[in-house]
């Protein structure tokens, strides 16, 4: 072989890798940061660009479609001491190439700490029932913290979104321990309140049958005086008419006392006989 063969050959390969270097094909959503001997000189739009091999090079390839940011799980303290896990999910643009591979060292990275820290910021002014209720407040409030460091590192975030907010474990467990309780606080509650309408009703139905039974024996005494009035007042002075009637009494009350079932003894009263005597003498006159 030759040298004017090898030298013809080594001149096509040098200059089909100078071509491959020079030419550059940027696919869509995409752009390139073109250095020249190590300093800034263009970036390099979707489509075909030409560089000067050897002195240009590609230095970054950033990608301008939006890019999802996963913010990992973290533990948060809120105001009153709990403490909540919470992650997040963020979606930004690239709007100036740039600043962000100028303006930071790993924008992606850089944006996911800001998220981080500034949710830790927020939540730590919220109480636990507003950081678990106020999401919406959350993600405004966040996103407005992040928009100016994002702008600052050409990026424009999109939304930031709380993928989860919730109570750590140990916080979970505290919290059921407080509604158990709280419910058997309302058991007792409600079983006192039942016990002290029960004994108050209790009490007005006592008094209420008091009344009434006083009533009753109003009655029946004014009924008995009445009774009395109309007897003395119909036997007048004579003695026989009342001698009668107690008599008539006893007579009546032994009758029941011996037809009874359970009567085993019968007590005689010690006038008996004067009575039976009196109504006996006096039905013969």
């Amino acid at each position: 072989m030759s040298a004017g063969f090898v030298f013809v050959v080594a001149l096509l390969v040098f200059a089909a890798v100078t071509l491959a270097k020079g030419v550059r094909i940027v696919p869509q959503g995409e752009e390139w940061i073109v250095e020249r001997l190590g300093k800034y000189h263009g970036t390099l739009l979707p489509g075909l660009n030409i560089l000067i091999p050897y002195l240009d090079r590609i230095a970054y390839k950033l990608v301008t479609k939006d890019i999802i940011l996963d913010v990992k799980e973290q533990e948060v303290i809120t105001r009153d001491n709990a403490v909540i896990l919470t992650n997040a999910i963020a979606f930004i643009k690239v709007t100036d190439p740039i600043k962000a591979v100028y303006g930071v060292t790993d924008f992606s990275e850089a944006i996911r700490n800001m998220i981080m820290t500034t949710l830790r910021s927020i939540i730590g002014e919220m109480s636990l029932d507003e950081a678990l209720t106020g999401r919406d407040k959350i993600k405004a409030r966040l996103r407005e913290g992040i928009a100016n460091e994002a702008i600052d590192w050409g990026l424009t975030v999109r939304s930031v979104e709380l993928q989860d907010i919730k109570p750590s474990e140990s916080m979970q467990k505290a919290m059921e321990g407080q509604a158990s309780a709280e419910r058997e606080r309302k058991a007792v509650v409600t079983k006192a309140e039942g016990a002290k309408q029960s004994a108050i009703l209790y009490s007005e139905a006592r008094l209420e049958a008091a009344r009434r039974d006083a009533e009753a024996q109003v009655t029946l005494a004014e009924a008995s005086a009445e009774s009395i009035r109309r007897v003395a007042a119909a036997i007048g002075q004579q003695d026989a008419p009342m001698r009668y009637i107690l008599g008539e009494k006893y007579v009546m009350a032994m009758s029941k006392l011996a037809d009874s079932q359970n009567a085993k003894t019968i007590l005689l009263p010690a006038d008996l006989q004067e009575a039976l005597r009196g109504v006996l003498g006096r039905a013969r006159d």
